[in-house]
């Protein structure tokens, strides 16, 4: 598949059909870290819509966001799968462009998370710059691709989790039925960006999560295997920095930046939770 058709939004077809365009960024020397997402979707009535959401964050304290159909947030390709621009307006302005630093790597096909969760997709690591509320952003983040037809009656949540380094970084995904009760029951998927041009999905994920008593994440631990004949996994552990919560008419998105130590290394990155809101 060509970068112009992996890029491509897929077609909306049924009820409940999604297409969505995550971006993420932190500039941990100005503390400014943010989240923007695009997202088409095929009502009940057959008709399509689009939204947009995005927070931002500067320190502990939420500049703004925005929740909104149809989406005060847009997205332009500048060329595919390699540099893309993002702006946000109304409660949060922000103005940001993402250049790549990996190639994708996709989940896709029978993979677990997949049949799981009902979407598939790509992750890149990138390069970020612009303005955020006026201040100047330099920094690191990621652009996620997914589509597919999610059905929250038979999942309890998702996961997203990164860490970003100036020479790579982990991307991982993970998904709880409604049948699981922890961690180890999750469907997961990830993937490895090394400083040699690497891109690799891993054979073997592992996720620990410390939360607060209102399950929001405040502290996690990661293991992966880098193949299946790895003797020791690629280990790292990370803490909040900052986040919020966003509600999402029937979902609660539990946003969150993390500090992250991998293998010696200190570097930033998310990790988000989507739920049924109670």
């Amino acid at each position: 598949m060509s970068a112009l058709e992996l890029e491509a939004p897929r077609a909306l077809r049924k009820p409940g059909d999604t297409d969505a365009v995550t971006f993420s960024w932190a500039d941990t020397d100005a503390g400014l870290y943010g989240l923007a997402r695009v997202a088409s979707g095929l009502g009940v009535d057959g008709e399509t819509s689009t939204s947009g959401l995005a927070i931002g964050f500067l320190g502990r304290e939420t500049l703004g966001a925005i929740v909104s159909s149809p989406s005060e947030v847009d997205a332009a390709t500048e060329e595919p799968l390699t540099r893309w621009t993002v702006r946000g307006s109304g409660e949060l302005e922000f103005e940001l462009v993402f250049e790549t630093l990996t190639a994708p790597v996709s989940f896709g096909g029978r993979q677990a998370v997949v049949k799981a969760g009902g979407m598939e997709g790509y992750e890149q690591l990138c390069r970020v710059r612009g303005t955020m509320e006026g201040r100047a952003v330099n920094g690191l983040g990621q652009r996620g691709h997914s589509w597919g037809n999610p059905d929250w009656d038979k999942i309890a949540l998702t996961r997203s989790v990164s860490t970003w380094f100036e020479d790579g970084g982990v991307a991982l995904a993970l998904v709880r039925s409604t049948k699981a009760s922890h961690h180890a029951d999750e469907a997961a998927w990830g993937a490895y960006f090394g400083a040699d041009d690497t891109a690799i999905q891993v054979d073997e994920v592992r996720l620990s999560t410390t939360t607060d008593e209102a399950e929001r994440q405040i502290r996690a631990g990661v293991e992966i295997y880098l193949d299946k004949d790895a003797e020791y996994p690629y280990r790292g552990a990370g803490e909040v920095l900052t986040g919020s919560t966003l509600e999402l008419g029937a979902l609660r998105m539990d946003v969150a930046f993390f500090r992250w130590h991998v293998e010696g290394k200190t570097g930033v990155g998310r990790y988000d939770i989507i739920r049924l809101a109670s």
